[in-house]
């Protein structure tokens, strides 16, 4: 009777391993049934927190492929499968040691690599997907408006040349003009000048 259970939990941690893009293993030993139940809530949106037996989880990593874990499988475990942000879960993980240091991160996995624990920590210290999207968005903003500027900048240039230009030639044509009349409008209006006097 115990053989079918022991194969549905194992099927079942596969599952969890080839459904998650991380996972964290840790140790819990000293932690009460509150404070595991704390640590599930602080996680909840982003991981779900699993107490395993060791030998069944060995056997379903080597099913799912994970060898991240091999030789860390000791003492009482507990395994955090991230199925969203793995930042902000490495963050609750990182917050909740050390108020609890009973709670020991003892390595992970993200996306196939093995992270050691101090990685883990690191992951932590990284921002979150949101805010590193916001100042993507921001910094891609800045960019296009600099762009724009960029490029409007040559053209309104231009645009002020040639007025400057146009404006410089209106200026000179009117006094042109009346230094330059043709003979043949001169020559008319003398000879119509004569006629009126004779």
């Amino acid at each position: 009777m115990a053989r079918p259970d022991k194969a549905a939990t194992v099927a079942e941690i596969t599952e969890r391993f080839r459904a998650s893009n991380a996972a964290v293993l840790t140790e819990y030993r000293g932690l009460s049934v509150a404070q595991l139940s704390q640590l599930r809530k602080s996680i909840g949106g982003h991981a779900t927190y699993t107490v395993v037996k060791n030998t069944l989880t060995s056997i379903a990593a080597k099913e799912a492929g994970v060898s991240a874990f091999d030789g860390q499988l000791a003492g009482p475990t507990a395994v955090a499968f991230i199925t969203g942000d793995p930042v902000e879960a490495a963050k609750g993980l990182r917050d909740f040691a050390k108020t609890n240091p009973a709670l020991v991160i003892k390595g992970g996995l993200l996306e196939g690599r093995a992270l050691s624990a101090d990685e883990v920590r690191k992951l932590a210290d990284l921002e979150s997907r949101e805010v590193l999207l916001a100042k993507l968005a921001g910094a891609m903003k800045a960019s296009l408006s600099q762009a724009v500027y960029l490029f409007n900048a040559p053209l309104s240039q231009a645009a002020r040349v040639l007025d400057a230009l146009r404006q410089k030639r209106a200026e000179s044509e009117p006094a042109a003009a009346a230094d330059d009349v043709p003979a043949e409008q001169a020559e008319p209006a003398e000879a119509a000048a004569e006629t009126t006097e004779g």
